[in-house]
């Protein structure tokens, strides 16, 4: 008798039976009926009792990692009733996990992860009631968790990441109270984390990110005090952070980054045991991409054992690191095992000198987009490990810290849009690793430092908006790298070196407004995949060199502004390339649309609002005022706005105001203009709005905003020049019932975002902000495209700082943010509720406001949407942005100023709207309740 009869014949039969289906068979040539299956790969067996004819069995199948390709429904499971393990991780199994698997009734052990199995979680697992790990992660599994599993109460290891998961959580997990793992990530599951889970006090990892899930934290997740890492990033998680996660005192990763928090973090002191300044072992908090604001609690700074501490993209505000105390200050520079730290975009205030001490390990630090003042401390200097350090768009003052040039491993330097005054460091030179360096909108004053020549890894240098003097350094040749150079907007001169044609730039060229003479060096136009050049505003002579018709990669070429003459080269390139790029040379030439008509209708210009243009040019004539800047050709620009409005014939009229009339005119260039002409009011004209666009209008410039090219003032009237929206207003093609069928979802959608952007741009990107005070749907415009820009920016305010920005009371009833009535002080938050309304009115066809005063929880969502166009539940693109557009709005208008989102945060949102479906309801009956909390069950296939 052979060592193989020893051993039952059905299991070595079941097993060389699978064998035989499988497409690498080969991977276990040791499995013969022949050898001893004690002796096979993977196999282990046990002797049971010697007094049996069949004293031995298999008791672990051990086959992880060695490139199986097959199924498991042909393996006979009920020949192994001894089997205690069963591993078949990392192969490419395929096929579904076969129900028969539960007669495996003595199994421990269950690993299928990391293959190809499809189909759903069999309840029968429920069964195994030995079970003390199961993984399944990392393959395509569908369907419901099943509600058995919690039978498995004996579970230690529960890892069902990474599939395709949907439905809710099973309150039945709620009794696996001997659980220590739970991971369940990367799914499609909805609803909101049962409280039931507070059941499991043996948990240590709690990681149910990258879901759909919604609803608060309950509180009942307080009691897991034994937890050492809680990540529930990316969902949709509302409501505030509890008090009660204070008691995790075991807690080291905390992560709620990704979700849709709001209110503050728990106000905390030693006399409350929830407060998180008692976790003192974290070493992992991350709370960005919420809602949060308020301050830090002073006790975050006892946490000392923090790695990374990120919090970026919310609406914190408050001291940094909010304590009122020297001794927190101090705490927070104990933190010396600090790795990472991310506290951009925020409202984050005080002086960044005090924050931050030596930190050995201090590898990513982001403090950009606050309203952090002070100084930059040489303490910096002492954080040798540093890679990237960004401070831009805050208020810090000072000269730059020599000891920054001690940072050797340093890659990313951003101190951009500051008050940074003195001259850039030569030990900057020292950098060798620096391959980003921007120092833009800032005082700085004195040469380019000729180290920065030595700088061989640089690829992005952008000192632009300074006050810098000197010249160009033929020496950047040697940065051979260098893929964008921005030093726009000083007062740099001498001629343009002829070395920087040897450098390999793909992005952007930009030496505009500085004092540049002498000729374009030709060897520019070896950089032939260059997409943008700008030599404008400059002192420039000679001809435009010929070569340039070879740089195929320029997508955008401005030499206007200079003293150059001569053809311009004759390609497609430059003969579809607008005016502007070449007006106010000295005499050029050449086939270029428009060029023989230099009235400057077109000119567009962005000047930064700290150099706003000194050289505004004017004329006066015949009592008449006209200005474009940079443009002499006022007479002519007028009167051809007269010649092509018939002196503002009624027939050219396509819009009426408040206090304006608009007319379309058609000029003898091709291009179409929107003329803007103001109505006197009781015997005189409204100048102080009209002043304030112009201002206004000339010192931004967005793809959202519509574009101004020029005002006139006579003693007639006034007038502004804009651009030509074919679509009109939203208002108008909303109201429209044909134009508002051609509206569909998408569109809508993409109307919305576009608003964002424009609005985001106005108070993130603009310094100082910039309220618009009047965003209402009749000053949305529209394009052909359905692009969508703001208009209208007579009540516009800039949001200067130290100023309190009272003000009485303007905008459109019906938009205007609730606070207004009884507050009357301009804030963005005001911009933010208008938006809410309008983008609600894109969604409801009409204003909201019938539908927001009998607003409750119990409105179906479907009574929101414009019955116009309908939206299919098949459509899954459609129907999760559409719902995710309504809950961006509902935040928005939200009568609480501190909690409404910021249009930094809403446009970031809208832009990364996810494809997937959102929510699993029937959306017939889905309520404003359900869509703003996500408690809602797995259904989701009637149809609107």
């Amino acid at each position: 008798m052979t060592t193989a009869s020893k051993i039952d014949s059905q299991q070595v039969r079941a097993l060389l039976q699978w064998k035989a289906t499988l497409q690498t068979k080969h991977l276990l040539n040791t499995w013969t009926f022949e050898a001893n299956p004690c002796n096979w790969t993977g196999i282990t067996c046990r002797v049971l009792n010697s007094n049996k004819a069949n004293p031995t069995t298999i008791t672990k199948i051990q086959l992880g990692n060695i490139g199986l390709k097959g199924k498991l429904k042909t393996l006979n499971f009920s020949a192994l009733p001894s089997l205690r393990v069963l591993n078949l991780s990392s192969n490419h199994l395929d096929g579904f996990i076969p129900p028969s698997i539960s007669s495996l009734s003595k199994l421990t052990i269950l690993d299928l992860s990391t293959n190809n199995l499809t189909g759903i979680i069999p309840s029968e697992l429920g069964s195994l009631t030995r079970l003390n790990t199961l993984r399944l992660y990392e393959n395509q599994i569908s369907g419901s968790i099943p509600p058995s599993l919690g039978n498995l109460t004996r579970l230690v290891v529960l890892f069902l990441y990474n599939n395709k998961l949907s439905g809710t959580i099973p309150l039945e997990l709620g009794k696996l109270k001997n659980l220590e793992w739970l991971i369940i990530c990367q799914n499609f599951l909805v609803g909101s984390i049962p409280p039931v889970l507070g059941n499991l006090t043996k948990l240590n990892y709690f990681y149910l990110w990258g879901n759909y899930l919604n609803g608060s934290i309950s509180h009942e997740i307080g009691n897991l005090l034994n937890l050492n890492e809680f990540e529930i990033s990316n969902n949709h998680i509302t409501g505030t952070i509890p008090p009660i996660l204070g008691n995790l005192t075991e807690l080291e990763i905390f992560s709620l980054r990704d979700n849709n928090i709001s209110g503050s973090i728990p106000s905390l002191s030693s006399s409350i045991p929830s407060s998180l300044g008692l976790l003192k072992g974290l070493i992992d908090l991350r709370l960005f991409n919420n809602f949060l604001s308020g301050s830090l609690p002073c006790e975050i700074a006892n946490i000392t054992n923090l790695f990374y501490f990120d919090l970026f993209n919310n609406s914190f505000s408050g001291v940094l690191p909010s304590t009122f105390s020297e001794a927190a200050y101090l705490s927070l520079k104990n933190a010396t095992k600090l790795v990472r730290v991310r506290l951009e975009r925020n409202q984050f205030t005080g002086d960044v000198s005090k924050s931050f001490g030596v930190h050995p390990h201090l590898d990513y630090v982001d403090l950009s987009f606050n309203k952090l003042s002070g100084t930059l401390s040489p303490s910096w200097g002492a954080c040798l490990n540093l890679t990237s350090l960004k401070i831009s768009d805050n208020r810090i003052s000072g000269l730059i810290p020599l000891e920054i040039g001690q940072l050797l491993k340093l890659r990313v330097l951003d101190i951009s849009s500051n008050n940074l005054v003195g001259k850039i460091p030569r030990e900057f030179g020292k950098l060798s690793y620096m391959f980003q360096l921007n120092m833009n909108n800032n005082h700085l004053t004195g040469t380019i430092p000729p180290e920065f020549g030595d700088l061989s890894s640089l690829e992005i240098l952008d000192l632009s908006s300074n006050n810098l003097t000197g010249e160009i350094l033929a020496r950047l040749e040697n940065c051979f790298k260098l893929n964008l150079l921005k030093l726009c907007n000083n007062e740099l001169s001498g001629a343009i070196p002829f070395q920087l044609g040897n450098l390999n730039m793909h992005e952007v060229l930009d030496l505009s407004n500085n004092f540049f003479a002498g000729e374009i060096p030709p060897q520019l136009s070896k950089l032939i995949e260059l997409r943008e050049l700008n030599l404008s505003h400059n002192e420039l002579i000679g001809h435009i060199p010929s070569s340039f018709q070879f740089m195929k990669g320029l997508s955008s070429l401005d030499l206007s502004n200079n003293s150059l003459e001569g053809p311009i080269p004759d390609n497609y390139f430059f003969q579809r390339a607008p005016i502007v790029w070449f007006i106010h040379n000295k005499g050029l030439c050449g086939r270029v649309h428009g060029l023989p008509l230099l009235v400057g209708i077109i000119t567009l210009l962005y000047y930064k609002r700290k150099r706003l243009p000194t050289k505004k040019t004017s004329e006066v004539f015949g009592g008449h005022f006209f200005s474009i800047w940079r443009v002499n050709h006022g007479k002519e620009a007028y009167q051809e706005i007269i010649r092509a409005t018939e002196n503002f014939d009624e027939k050219y009229r396509i819009g009426v105001g408040a206090s304006s009339v608009v007319y379309k005119a058609a000029l003898s260039t091709g291009e179409t203009l929107a003329i803007k002409k103001i109505q006197e009011q009781e015997g005189h004209v409204v100048q102080q709005a009209f002043r304030n666009e112009i201002q206004m209008l000339t010192e931004i410039l967005h793809r959202n905003i519509v574009r101004f090219y020029g005002f006139c003032s006579t003693t007639e009237f006034s007038f502004l020049a804009y651009e030509y929206m074919e679509r009109g207003c939203l208002c108008a093609s909303l109201r429209s019932e044909q134009e508002a069928m051609e509206l569909d979802w998408i569109k809508r959608v993409g109307i919305v975002r576009d608003i964002a952007q424009a609005l985001s741009y106005l108070h993130h990107d603009c310094a100082p902000p910039i309220v618009h005070r009047d965003i209402t749907s009749n000053n949305i415009l529209l394009n052909e495209e359905y692009k969508a820009c703001i208009s209208d920016f007579g009540i516009s305010r800039l949001l200067k700082p130290n100023s309190s920005h009272w003000s009485v009371l303007a905008g459109t009833f019906g938009y205007m943010a609730p606070e207004l009535a009884y507050v009357m002080r301009v804030t963005e938050k005001c911009d933010v509720y208008s938006f809410g309304i309008v983008a609600l009115e894109v969604i409801h066809g009409m204003h909201p406001g019938d539908l927001l005063n009998n607003l409750s929880s119990s409105m179906l969502v479907k009574d929101i949407l414009d019955p116009c166009v309908p939206l299919h539940i098949a459509d899954q693109v459609a129907t999760s942005q559409v719902l995710s557009v309504i809950c961006m709005a509902m935040q928005c208008i939200n009568t609480n100023p501190q909690s409404r989102p910021t249009m930094n945060q809403v446009s970031q949102r809208l832009s990364s709207l996810k494809s997937s479906p959102l929510y699993n309801h029937p959306f017939g009956g889905l309520t404003v309740a359900q869509l703003m909390n996500e408690k809602h069950d797995d259904q989701m296939h009637s149809a609107v």
